[in-house]
């Protein structure tokens, strides 16, 4: 670390905005919430608007900092890039010094590990602990020259974006395979002027069928198997462990390995549109008990299979009042539209490039998300340096940095 650097406690740069706002004053604000800030990604997973809410918020504007305050969503950290309302279970994080530290740079150290754990050592309460900002206003920070914090703050928001960005693509990839679906088995428009059949769904053209799940998929649930919480910690690793919704942890060992769709079982088992919940991936991986794991047959393709599971109603299959699920009879029983082969064929030679461009994407985001996390508390500390890039903090120098820490991690493959 250089000389350069200074120690300042945290209420040296840092500030709270605290401007509160009453249901009466909403006016369709944009609202965020503890649900819709990823858990460790830093990234929007979704979000809401006024009109859903209706009890007091917090007022934030675009570039604050929101943080999630409750000592379970301590890694909950986005920087919105509009302003609106928030949860008050947030903090929202401000520089009152840009002279010491900017907001982008303050930014990135809310993001580091160190300030979790310093969080979670301060945190106050019992039941549900909370982050006590008055703790963390007294805790000292290794702070780098001005120049040097726009540079180290550049490099990190521009993986950032490019994982965004990926995102966003890959939004606009799905909305277009779903559209197309939605023309193909919805409204049946290239078909219009063929001739109609009655089906148990409806009319179809004809020559088309309907056929239950089990006639265009494979069911691989006998291959899951629950670990819990307590011995997940004894097997940690590299192979993503996958829940009802989302990855739950990573541990050394894997059951999968290929190309799969999970559909929740129990807990959140539908999206606001009354579709299945479901994760689309590929890769080595372990299951739990709470997603049922399938994959086209040898006639219908897994882009397919996601599309129809993703365009049918699942609510009239639901089960239980407290516990929602979607139990495997239950399931089996959904009855799908189905063309003959040749016009199934034509439309996954449209579809299926889009999902493998969605992959692409995919797998180079998690690559900026490893090499990001990599270097965020390396630059933070002051372990890499970026003398030489600190006046210009150009995309070139971005380049430069990233290259070098990814040879670094070659050599010690």
């Amino acid at each position: 670390m250089s000389k350069k650097w200074r120690t300042y406690e945290l209420k040296d740069f840092a500030q709270l905005r605290k401007e509160g706002i009453k249901p009466s004053d909403f006016n369709g604000e944009k609202y965020i919430g503890l649900e819709h800030i990823g858990q460790g990604n830093f990234l929007l997973d979704g979000i809401g608007y006024a009109s859903d809410v209706t009890s007091n918020k917090l007022k934030f504007v675009q570039g604050d900092i929101l943080y999630g305050k409750i000592r379970p969503y301590f890694k909950k950290v986005y920087r919105p890039k509009f302003s609106g309302i928030c949860s008050t279970d947030m903090l929202i994080i401000t520089s009152s010094n840009e002279k010491i530290v900017t907001q982008n740079y303050l930014h990135q150290i809310i993001k580091t590990q160190e300030f979790t754990d310093k969080a979670t050592e301060t945190s106050t309460g019992t039941k549900m602990p909370r982050a006590d900002w008055k703790s963390l206003e007294k805790i000292d920070f290794q702070i780098p020259p001005l120049p040097e914090q726009k540079a180290i703050a550049n490099i990190l928001s521009a993986i950032d974006d490019k994982i965004e960005n990926n995102l966003a693509i890959n939004k606009t990839l799905e909305d277009m395979a779903m559209a197309l679906y939605k023309h193909w088995f919805v409204d049946f428009g290239p078909f219009q002027d063929g001739e109609f059949v009655d089906s148990e769904l409806g009319r179809i053209p004809k020559g088309w069928e309907v056929k239950r799940l089990p006639e265009i998929s494979i069911n691989h649930n006998k291959k899951r198997k629950p670990i819990s919480t307590r011995e997940r910690a004894k097997i940690q690793g590299k192979y993503p462990y996958y829940g009802a919704t989302k990855i739950l942890d990573y541990i050394n060992e894997y059951k999968f390995d290929g190309e799969y769709i999970l559909l929740a079982e129990d807990g959140t088992v539908k999206t606001d549109r009354d579709t299945p919940f479901l994760q689309f991936i590929e890769g080595q991986f372990w299951v739990s008990n709470h997603a049922h794991v399938l994959s086209g047959n040898e006639f219908y393709s897994n882009e397919f299979l996601y599309l129809s599971l993703s365009n049918i109603n699942v609510t009239p299959i639901i089960t239980g009042a407290v516990q929602l699920k979607i139990n495997k009879n239950n399931l089996e029983s959904l009855q799908f539209i189905v063309p003959p082969n040749n016009q199934l064929t034509e439309f996954e030679n449209i579809i299926i490039p889009k999902f493998k461009q969605i992959k692409e994407l995919e797998n180079e985001n998690q690559s900026l998300t490893q090499l990001r996390d990599t270097l965020l508390p390396k630059l933070i500390s002051g372990e890499v340096r970026l003398k030489a890039y600190c006046e210009s903090g150009t995309k070139e120098a971005i380049q430069n940095v990233i290259a070098r820490e990814e040879r670094t991690k070659q050599s010690h493959e």
